[in-house]
């Protein structure tokens, strides 16, 4: 298996490809060739030692992908020629904000308000929200089932499936060519749909210890302890990821499978930038 850790994310008609030293953006432009952009980038994690403990960490690397994410998004839109997908920094930051906006609507406020709704108050606390949870679970499949029908959606959810088949490839120790990267699953242990559902079935273990006070206290009380979660949640995919046993395997089956709708087979052009990523990824100087 290949020593460094790779991390990656599909962008707009490309992927990025993260090693321990940096960064690497591969884009395919109208034109069909590959614009390529690479960068060393020290995250926050490496820059101090506090934010290496234990779920801390987890919770600051959330942070810093989203940062980088963002960018590397921005990027590649304006990266990849096409007039129709340009956007401002102001534009970016309104989508970003209707995204969160929609995020905090559909996974905290409609669960808890339909929670009530059918009497789930009534029910002790930890019924209650274990009711509230399993809400928001459906609405979180059902959100992902139906953007993943979206056409527009599909090529972003290729060069998903393209990044995963790359990595897989180059942890195998393998060269990183077409053939080689073809055989290889679009599912992957460390990805962010699976991180997502975990943080969903934590969050509903541990919101379930607070009681049912009134919604608003309710919904600060899963903000504050949304870091916590998605620290927790990274340390269980860094688990996850070094464990070979069958008992963890079936512990990350649900997340697989939901990557069976946020990631699709790629086509050649698409496994040649996540292929131009990654070797410009690790080209990075140490």
């Amino acid at each position: 298996m290949a020593g460094k850790t790779i991390g990656g994310q599909a962008v707009m008609e490309g992927v990025l490809m993260r090693t321990p030293e940096g960064l690497a953006i591969a884009v395919r432009r109208t034109d069909q060739s590959i614009s390529i952009s690479k960068r060393p980038l020290a995250s926050a994690v490496q820059r101090s030692r506090l934010f290496k403990l234990p779920v801390l960490r987890g919770a600051v690397a959330l942070v810093d992908t989203l940062a980088i994410g963002l960018d590397a998004l921005m990027h590649s839109v304006n990266e990849s020629g096409d007039e129709e997908l340009q956007l401002s920094k102001g534009a970016l930051g309104l989508t970003v904000f209707a995204g969160l906006a929609l995020a905090v609507g559909l996974f905290f406020l409609l669960p808890t308000i339909l929670a009530r709704f059918l009497g789930a108050n009534l029910l002790h606390p930890v019924v209650a929200n274990l009711a509230e949870g399993a809400i928001r679970m459906l609405i979180f499949v059902a959100y992902i089932s139906l953007i993943a029908r979206w056409p527009e959606l599909r090529r972003f959810f290729q060069y998903h499936g393209a990044e995963h088949k790359t990595i897989a490839c180059y942890e195998a120790g393998e060269e990183l060519c077409l053939a080689n990267v073809q055989k290889h699953s679009t599912l992957h242990l460390r990805c962010g749909t699976s991180f997502l559902l975990i943080v969903m079935v934590l969050s509903i273990l541990f919101f379930s210890l607070f009681g049912w006070p009134n919604i608003y206290v309710r919904i600060v009380l899963r903000i504050l302890l949304l870091p916590f979660v998605a620290g927790l949640a990274y340390e269980i995919i860094k688990i996850s990821a070094k464990s070979t046993g069958a008992w963890w395997r079936a512990l990350m089956w649900p997340g697989l499978l939901l990557q069976r709708l946020t990631t699709r087979e790629p086509d050649e052009a698409q496994i040649e930038v996540a292929i131009a990523a990654l070797k410009a990824a690790l080209e990075l100087p140490a």
